[in-house]
């Protein structure tokens, strides 16, 4: 069978193009290997528009319903799948599925997400989602009146910590490096916040606490000493990375192996493939922007398939 669509990944980027595409009555695939990209872990999402709060564990439910209520016979869902590679054709593709043949189809939508680079230190995996987190924007009005840690130093490291100044009673940023990597303006900014604190040359070394993390050690990079800092909360932002190794033969992606896309249509460099989410080489990367990001290469992909 020939599809006119396969689309990559069962996050709010996949699911929301499965839905548009079951209208638009595009014959379509879509290949997941789980529902409800990287917020399936948060235990309370409250910037998911349209509902105050919600788990990340029902966050992916909804998503699964909503696409199979309107699926029909229009979307297939080929679930515990991952793609190995994308085939290209002289008019269409071939994808290579984990679990099965090769699929044919006209166009792809590549929507497969990323994952948070994690803290490889002591007590960093036992304290997640119990202190440890990955998403300021998800997990940080939970900490209101607390004082809490940022571990990177970059721009979203920074973005994280003025996120956090509008509620936490402290913040203070722990960078491995000499310097900031952040934009200047934007470390002056955050620094100036009477309640914001920076250090340099912090290696985080431990990751403690009883229940739910109590503090973090930090070594010196310059001198050797070990610091331990009281905090109830630890958000790391020291870097992504996309889940785009399958794809990088046929679309070009950037230094950080994030696919290269026309923000105007979510176009990649190879007719044909489409990108959306945090596989892409976007500025910011959110539920709400993915699932918009999304809609819009489903209405090009419509646009490209009714006029060839």
């Amino acid at each position: 069978m020939m599809y006119d669509l396969v689309i990559i990944g069962g996050g709010p980027a996949g699911t929301a193009a499965g839905v548009y595409a079951s209208r638009k009555q595009l014959s379509t695939l879509l290949i997941t290997g789980e529902w409800g990209g990287q917020s399936k872990v948060s235990s309370d999402i409250q910037n998911w528009i349209g509902t105050p709060s919600i788990s990340g564990t029902d966050l992916a439910k909804n998503l699964e319903e909503h696409l199979r209520a309107y699926a029909g016979e229009i979307v297939d869902i080929s679930e515990d799948s991952t793609v190995n590679n994308i085939e290209k054709k002289d008019d269409y593709f071939l994808v290579h599925q984990s679990n099965g043949e090769p699929v044919e189809t006209k166009t792809i939508l590549i929507a497969a997400g990323s994952d948070r680079r994690k803290l490889a230190v002591p007590g960093a995996d036992k304290f997640e989602h119990k202190g440890v987190t990955y998403c300021a924007s998800c997990d940080g009005p939970i900490f209101a009146g607390q004082d809490v840690a940022v571990i990177g130093g970059g721009n979203a490291g920074f973005e994280t910590a003025a996120q956090l100044l509008a509620y936490a009673k402290s913040v203070t940023l722990l960078h491995r490096g000499p310097a900031f990597k952040a934009d200047p303006v934007t470390v002056e900014k955050v620094l100036a916040h009477e309640n914001m604190k920076g250090i340099l040359d912090a290696v985080t070394i431990e990751v403690h606490g009883d229940k739910f993390v109590t503090g973090v050690t930090y070594k010196d990079g310059k001198t050797d000493t070990h610091h331990e800092l009281a905090v109830t909360g630890i958000f790391v932002e020291i870097g992504m990375i996309p889940n785009t190794d399958f794809a990088g033969s046929v679309v070009e992606t950037d230094e950080y192996k994030r696919i290269k896309i026309d923000p105007w249509t979510q176009k990649t460099n190879t007719p044909g493939i489409w990108a959306a989410g945090d596989c892409t080489n976007i500025m910011y990367h959110q539920n709400n922007i993915s699932a918009g990001d999304a809609v819009r290469a489903l209405e090009d992909i419509y646009v490209t398939l009714k006029t060839k």
